[in-house]
């Protein structure tokens, strides 16, 4: 498979959907809890500092995102947030990790000095194990931080990358 990764574009707003959708269905990763239409995530990505779009070269076939923002505003605004998504029935295949470090460095282009994620997951052990092997810190864990999809609650450990 031949994954490039380049800048979105309005016409992958339904794919990109679809996939970002699979993630917050699964109710374990993002904290969104409702799906998103095509047209409102044509605007969410767009609106973003940076989506990213993982492509099969190849077909054409859309494979995941990510997506790229400030954190915070103002005198915090040098700490930037992200969320990566991957086709669920292709996940495994390190196209995560290759959304992952485009995005790094679209983090340094656009002037953040810090990525910190708010809210992994402490179940998500590939998340986990990636960020770990990357170099995250951890920031300490927030027992309870998360809602899962069956009303219980899961501790978060906040993670932060310097650029």
């Amino acid at each position: 498979m031949n994954i490039q990764i380049r800048a979105y574009q309005s016409k992958d707003a339904a794919s990109a959907a679809q996939i970002w959708n699979e993630v917050v269905t699964d109710g374990n990763a993002f904290p969104q809890d409702t799906e998103m239409t095509a047209n409102v995530a044509n605007l969410f990505f767009q609106e973003q500092t940076y989506t990213g779009i993982a492509e099969n070269a190849d077909t054409h076939e859309i494979l995941g995102l990510y997506i790229l923002h400030p954190n915070n505003v103002g005198r915090c605004g040098h700490i930037c947030n992200a969320s990566y998504a991957v086709r669920k029935n292709i996940r495994g295949l390190h196209i995560g990790e290759k959304l992952f470090l485009d995005c790094l460095q679209k983090a340094k282009e656009n002037q953040f000095r810090i990525l910190q994620f708010n809210a992994v997951v402490a179940t998500n052990t590939p998340a986990l194990h990636l960020y770990e092997r990357i170099g995250f810190k951890k920031l300490g864990t927030i027992p309870g931080g998360f809602r899962m999809p069956d009303g219980t609650y899961e501790d978060i450990i906040p993670h932060y990358y310097l650029l």
